[in-house]
């Protein structure tokens, strides 16, 4: 006979669910951004180059956007907290998750793309600087990353919910 798993469990394992819903919703936005606009803004001239991508990077600063950028961490900590003791392997799967998405793209889009784009959005688009195609390059490169690191954090995040079983649950 099957028993109901403890309320903690059951949280922690809705926890597990956000956060590779998270983490997927990241993953293929910059998958998407990799595949489509970064190819699109490529055959772009400089000054055309300039004001779309400047605009792309004023308009994702939304609430939703930073909401979906900034939770797959905390959706993976909150899912180990109650299940810490007896998480087995598929906690460390998680653990790994959440620490690779917190630095391989929050700490790194802080660090490399956010003032890379903050020298974009100050570009005159009449008198671009000399850099700006390498400028340009970088920034893509820098996205290429985080499309390989967030895919990498959600493939994590999968393979450990599919090691999972909850707590107090017997196998058929």
């Amino acid at each position: 006979m099957q028993r109901k798993p403890p309320v903690s469990s059951a949280l922690s394992h809705g926890c597990h669910v956000a956060a590779v819903f998270w983490l997927g919703l990241m993953a293929g936005f910059f998958a998407t951004y990799s595949g489509n606009v970064s190819p699109a803004l490529q055959g772009l001239e400089g000054p055309l180059y300039a004001v779309v991508q400047s605009a792309l990077n004023r308009h994702v600063r939304h609430a939703a956007f930073f909401v979906f950028f900034f939770l797959p961490p905390l959706w993976c900590g909150l899912a180990l907290l109650p299940a810490w003791r007896g998480r087995g392997a598929w906690g460390w799967g998680l653990v790994a998750a959440g620490l690779l998405y917190a630095a391989g793209v929050v700490v790194f889009t802080r660090q490399v793309n956010l003032p890379l784009n903050a020298y974009t959005e100050s570009w005159p688009p009449a008198a671009l600087p000399a850099d700006w195609a390498l400028t340009r390059e970088r920034w893509n490169a820098a996205n290429h990353l985080r499309t390989v690191v967030s895919g990498a954090a959600f493939l994590l995040a999968v393979l450990s919910l599919a090691l999972r079983r909850p707590q107090g649950m017997s196998t058929p």
